[in-house]
């Protein structure tokens, strides 16, 4: 009765979304305005994702895939496809998808190929099962371009809400192979600032996205933005790219930015304090039903990491005066093991990083 429940307060509306100045109307049954955003990334698709049951349980208006929504590691597309039918078939994938809307970016694993950039060759043939698995509508502007990336805009009561996805694979250079001892793990900071990582492409639809009005942006990112670099996969490898990303939100003026991250198989909440504009929080939930080993130190960590299996939560309260976001991860147990409330008025250029602890 819970789920009917809620599917019956789930209306349809129409967002329109502006990618390279065309309109596309996109009919969805996410509300109007979402105060209540779940996500969370890496599943294994061979295996169960009993978590999903308990994001139905905490009544998402909408969840974000971040990346590695299935392991393909593959250049034979019907292998990739067979995979995504084993996701699809999965009763608690399908519990999900009845009763809450879904948006999704790519990692690697699902792009094709381990760690992979835009060397990989079957990116376009990837990029086509992506977008049918997910029910991208076929006029939508995001099958009109290269790569994945796309954005959305919700209004309700002169407040909005953006959700921007990014497509951190297809544009991608190859990164810089950890060959030192002073380094650890895969990869070390490459400071070629011929290399990119969204492409300029995206970069000037980025630039586009965050000049348009919003109270509150999520930037879904596959790959961490806000930690401490760590040998792996993220921002900090090419760290030109990640000064571009903070020069493009200040450039842009654009107030309320929380990034969202998989890819590492654990959960945290980093903060990146960054002088002349506002601390920039980063919530990583990794991995639905895969973790790790290891935790790698992380100085820009709030709160405890999170080992265990678990997704994460963006709840907003639009009512107050000076809107409140909590960032939060919760664990395969239904534990909610890190949280951090964030006044709006916090996320503002020119706040020091100080007022927003």
């Amino acid at each position: 009765m819970k789920l009917l429940t809620f599917q019956l307060h789930l209306w349809s509306f129409v967002a329109v979304t502006l990618v390279h100045g065309q309109d596309v109307k996109l009919s969805t049954d996410i509300m109007a305005l979402p105060s209540r955003i779940a996500f969370g990334s890496c599943a294994d698709h061979e295996k169960p994702q009993p978590i999903l049951r308990d994001v139905v349980g905490r009544r998402p208006d909408v969840f974000v895939y971040l990346g590695d929504n299935i392991y393909g590691d593959t250049e034979d597309m019907e292998v990739l496809k067979a995979k995504y039918g084993q996701l699809g078939a999965k009763p608690e994938f399908q519990a999900l998808r009845a009763v809450v809307p879904t948006l999704a970016i790519w990692d690697d694993h699902d792009y094709g190929a381990n760690d992979a950039g835009k060397e990989y060759p079957k990116k376009e043939d990837s990029r086509g099962i992506f977008l049918d698995f997910w029910q991208v509508p076929t006029d939508s502007a995001r099958r009109s371009h290269l790569g994945i990336y796309h954005s959305h805009l919700f209004t309700e009561n002169s407040r909005t809400l953006q959700i921007i996805l990014l497509d951190t694979r297809t544009f991608r250079d190859p990164l810089a192979h950890n060959t030192v001892s002073a380094w650890k793990n895969d990869y070390h900071p490459d400071t070629n600032p011929d290399k990119t990582l969204l492409g300029e492409i995206q970069w000037k639809w980025l630039a586009e996205e965050l000049r348009k009005p919003a109270d509150v942006r999520i930037i879904a990112s596959s790959i961490q933005f806000g930690h401490q670099h760590n040998g792996w996969e993220s921002w900090t490898n090419l760290p030109h790219e990640l000064l571009k990303m903070i020069s493009t939100i200040r450039d842009a003026k654009a107030n309320g930015v929380v990034f969202i991250s998989g890819d590492v198989h654990w959960g945290e909440i980093s903060v990146l304090d960054v002088e002349g504009l506002y601390p920039l929080h980063d919530v990583t939930a990794s991995g639905l039903n895969k973790d790790w080993d290891d935790v790698e130190p992380n100085q820009n960590r709030h709160g405890p990491v999170v080992r265990e299996f678990n997704f994460g939560m963006i709840e907003i309260d639009w009512i107050v005066t000076d809107p409140v976001i909590a960032l939060s991860i919760t664990d395969v147990h239904g534990k909610t093991r890190v949280t951090k409330r964030l006044p709006l008025s916090t996320l503002a250029i020119g706040n020091e990083p100080s007022k927003a602890d």
